[in-house]
């Protein structure tokens, strides 16, 4: 088969570039709220946000991920699941399992890298889980038991999918279900639907004329009348209205700034009103709060699979390195990623 190398190189450097631009301010969104994030960003002169972060010396925001201070992209949650979700791949294919899922987790996620549901779910690994065992063999966990935690409604599933959809090109159904095998050992219902649906709208892409049609196209893997459907149609209903984002808090209001809904709306909103600039879906993602990172990261890797180019100014300050905090797994390179993608697309062929 033909594999978009340039789609998939711009998957990567969209996914990894939203990441950094939201990681500086993260912290600041989620203790303190969206007011806190504007006031921030409007005292550093970055509104509208189409650059990385100024930093003001405030303890409240990453300063290594700023503007002019970084000398790779500094490691991340989000990173570390697209870098796992592809050794996995590599690892048992199309064949893969929500117990393969478990073992990877155990073997490469310390736990001080893991956080609400995963976090969850992982101390109910440990605690259940067989004190030794050989490979191959069941772990003696139960994923009812897994996904039943107080966070399995957050977005943390939503950040695994990504790679399942770029390595299912033109194959939606199958990006959502290799998305729900990795999903349901932590989340359950509209957590396992923002996964679903963020894998199958990467797989619809490269077999769509528009993201419109791509988001139109993923949709149909989760169905009509579930939460995660009514984001995607929030979301979509609000681009080009020029109060978006604090009608989006408002709907929102009182829900985790973490929760899987009110973030997928603003993926779903900033990706189609800036189909045609990156910086802006990008920037419009992160500055609208909640959790920046995530967002940012999840916009960028789906704007960028269009094969659009990205600007080198968005690239440029991390040098093409990345680093990671996954255990038994060096820092990598933007060129490994993306070489060890295409080789992953061939081989699940």
């Amino acid at each position: 088969m033909t594999v978009n190398v340039a789609a998939i190189e711009g998957a990567w450097k969209g996914r990894i570039s939203g990441c950094q631009l939201g990681k500086p301010v993260e912290v600041l969104s989620m203790r303190r709220g969206y007011h806190a994030l504007q006031d921030y960003l409007a005292g550093v002169e970055a509104l509208p946000l189409r650059d990385y972060v100024p930093w003001d010396g405030s303890d409240e925001v990453n300063e290594r991920a700023c503007r002019g201070r970084m000398s790779r992209a500094e490691p991340d949650d989000d990173i570390n699941y697209s870098v796992l979700a592809l050794t996995m791949l590599e690892r048992h294919g199309r064949e893969l399992t929500t117990d393969d899922v478990a073992r990877a987790w155990l073997k490469h996620l310390p736990f001080g890298s893991v956080f609400t549901a995963e976090r969850a779910a992982y101390s109910i690994l440990t605690a259940r889980g067989s004190e030794w065992f050989a490979e191959g063999a069941p772990l003696g966990f139960d994923i009812d038991d897994c996904s039943d935690n107080p966070y399995n409604r957050w977005i943390g599933a939503q950040i695994r999918a990504d790679v399942y959809g770029w390595v299912s090109p033109g194959d939606p159904s199958e990006a959502a279900r290799l998305a729900r095998i990795d999903a349901q050992l932590s989340h359950r219902a509209e957590g396992i639907d923002g996964a679903m649906f963020v894998a199958a709208c990467g797989a619809a892409i490269p077999v769509s004329d528009s993201l419109a049609e791509a988001v139109e196209r993923a949709g149909f893997e989760i169905g009509e009348g579930s939460l995660a459907m009514e984001s995607i149609e929030l979301g979509r209903s609000l681009v080009g209205a020029g109060d978006a984002v604090d009608r989006l808090h408002d709907h929102y209001a009182g829900m985790s700034p973490v929760h899987t809904l009110n973030n997928l709306a603003v993926v779903v909103w900033a990706l189609l009103s800036n189909e045609d600039d990156f910086g802006a879906a990008i920037g419009d993602a992160v500055a609208a709060g909640w959790d920046t990172d995530c967002n940012g990261a999840t916009v960028g890797g789906l704007w960028g699979l269009t094969g659009n180019q990205i600007p080198a100014a968005w690239t440029d300050p991390w040098r093409g390195q990345v680093g990671l905090s996954l255990a038994d797994v060096p820092p990598t390179t933007l060129d490994d990623l993306v070489d060890r993608t295409v080789a992953a697309i061939h081989s699940l062929a």
